[in-house]
């Protein structure tokens, strides 16, 4: 399985500030409720910040009484402090609701755009990356980004306002004891920088490790029914555990570590809070300080350091939030499936003769599957394509649909060049069948007219009727109305099977793929399926793999593929007088 994610130190860094401009970007598309939310952290927190200030003008009014207290002035005091504190708190809970639904925008957007992305990418793409692994990106890498800006963002706005507005009013109180914070802070900044650059590609092999368990579950989970046919329960728990086991160690050392900033960040606060101590004693002996001020500026000292602490604390949970946000932003990135040529056309009134001049063509560079394919299927001929596994042959329908291109040579449909057309009109001007079926939860009646947009109910039946399933489904309570579950799981698959085969009858393309597609039927029903087709394929120019070459004894042209060349073809008749390769695999079948 390639692998892409990166866990070396000097790139990721470079991204890492690349990716929270990115998520920038994001948030600034409701730059409206942005604004808003920085009104109310700005006002949520310099409401907060005067409360210290009354607490020391209020000890001052206890102080300056000379045993006499001034009720009248602390009351007051104290009265104006409860006020700020509850306007503090009512913005501080309206940023909490505008920050939630900010991230809820974003994740919003994010996700759409990420699905937006995989609908653009090549087949090769999903052909190298595990799908448990795409899904973890676009579910739980996302979710990780959204926690992170409705609570972590929030805390971090937090900290800059409280420890600039607790900074100047210590500097307002007593200028030499703000001298403390010139050791304390760049020491906490030390700290905070090395361990965090060390953290930083931990997070990032964390995310890479959930990945491919992810992936790993669900492979498993699709395939439990031959799992548990080959007896392989033990050792694929033996699989499971491994992966498992390196996620949990993954997840260990970055939260390990990631939790070590905390307390050193702690305990570096907690030592500024005993120098403030020890030397505002000095000042006050001095009689540089009030009693009231030296109150207020150690309560300063404590908002000053306090979200220090905590953005220490989360620190880690914003390395976890870039590491996922990479992630997400790599799928992004990837290249799209490359544009239609600026001249190409939309693929009309097909004809369907389609031709290969000394195709050649490979999925990995250096090892080239097909070497020199070239035939021609002429409209409405049924041309079968066989040959032993591995020697090209669904290889060759993706040329054909354009989910590849060939190195070299051409494929032209109606005298020219595939790529001289739109992908899409291409595709659609076939119908495909293929050996894996696939179905969606929904009706029946949705799953047969899927490739067909405002197909009647008529129309539906009348293709279930030519292939034969039309009596099994008016059998079912609810009839075409059933609900498929699970990619059709309520089902057999020779029924599964039915519906693709029906689905694709459907369709009013001039070019039909069959790869394999009576393979889960039985014999007396894929009798009845080929005369059906039959009839259903007047007029189509059809492509047809086959593994059971007694299904393809009426094609108008056999292509017998071997090692990427068309090596025999001609008819069934034909190729059986030549004795060649089709003979042999032929009479293998009924030995």
């Amino acid at each position: 399985m390639k692998r892409e994610e990166n866990t070396g130190n000097a790139a990721p860094r470079r991204y890492s500030k690349g990716t929270i401009l990115r998520l920038g970007k994001y948030m600034l598309h409701y730059k409206w409720l942005l604004l808003l939310a920085m009104i109310c952290t700005l006002g949520s927190n310099l409401f907060s910040l005067i409360g210290p200030k009354l607490t020391g003008l209020s000890i001052g009014a206890i102080e300056s009484g000379k045993g006499a207290v001034d009720f009248g002035r602390v009351f007051y005091y104290a009265a104006w402090m409860a006020g700020f504190y509850v306007i503090s708190a009512a913005m501080s809970y309206g940023l909490q609701v505008l920050m939630l639904t900010i991230s809820r925008k974003v994740v919003y957007r994010m996700r759409q755009d990420v699905f937006e992305k995989l609908m653009t990418l090549p087949v090769g793409y999903f052909d190298v990356h595990q799908t448990g692994d795409i899904i973890s990106r676009i579910s739980y890498d996302i979710d990780t980004v959204n926690a992170s800006l409705s609570n972590d963002l929030v805390q971090l706005l937090t900290t800059v306002i409280t420890v600039v507005g607790a900074l100047t009013m210590m500097i307002t109180i007593s200028p030499k004891l703000v001298l403390v914070f010139a050791f304390t802070v760049p020491l906490s900044v030390f700290l905070t920088k090395n361990i965090t650059g060390k953290t930083r590609p931990l997070f990032r092999q964390r995310s890479a490790r959930l990945g491919e368990m992810n992936g790993f579950v669900e492979e498993m989970i699709t395939g439990q029914k031959t799992l548990k046919a080959y007896g392989r329960e033990e050792y694929t728990q033996q699989r499971f555990n491994g992966k498992n086991k390196a996620a949990v160690d993954a997840y260990y050392r970055a939260e390990y570590y990631g939790s070590i900033v905390g307390p050193c960040v702690n305990f570096i606060n907690n030592l500024s809070l005993s120098l403030i101590s020890v030397f505002g004693a000095l000042l006050y002996l001095a009689g540089s300080m009030s009693i009231g001020d030296i109150s207020s500026f150690v309560l300063y000292s404590r908002k000053f350091s306090g979200p220090i602490n905590e953005a220490a604390n989360i620190f880690s949970e914003l390395q976890s939030a870039l590491a996922a946000a990479e992630r997400v932003f790599r799928l992004i990135d990837e290249e799209p499936e490359p544009a239609d040529r600026a001249d190409a056309e939309e693929l009309s009134e097909v004809e369907g003769d389609v031709q290969l001049q000394h195709v050649r063509f490979g999925y990995v560079p250096g090892k080239t599957i097909i070497h020199d394919l070239s035939f021609r299927a002429k409209p409405g001929r049924l041309i079968a394509i066989v040959g032993p596994t591995g020697a090209g042959k669904t290889t060759l329908i993706n040329l054909l649909m354009r989910f590849y291109d060939p190195e070299s040579g051409k494929i032209l449909v109606d005298g020219k060049a595939a790529d001289s057309f739109t992908r899409k009109s291409l595709r659609q001007a076939y119908a495909m069948v293929l050996q894996d079926t696939w179905l969606f939860y929904g009706s029946i009646y949705e799953n047969l007219a899927y490739g067909k947009e405002g197909a009647s109910r008529e129309d539906v039946e009348a293709a279930a009727k030519a292939a034969h399933i039309h009596s099994f489904i008016k059998r079912l309570p609810e009839g075409y109305d059933t609900i498929l579950t699970d990619e059709g799981t309520n089902i057999s698959k020779g029924q599964k099977q039915l519906l693709t085969i029906a689905r694709a009858m459907l369709l009013d393309a001039k070019m039909l793929i069959l790869d394999e597609a009576t393979s889960n039927v039985d014999t007396r029903t894929e009798r009845h399926i080929q005369k059906a087709m039959l009839k259903l394929m007047e007029g189509k120019t059809c492509f047809v793999i086959a593994h059971r070459l007694s299904t393809i004894e009426n094609a108008d042209l056999i292509l017998v593929v071997n090692d990427g060349e068309v090596v025999e073809q001609g008819t069934h008749r034909e190729l059986m007088e030549r004795g060649g390769v089709y003979r042999k695999l032929y009479n293998a079948q009924w030995e």
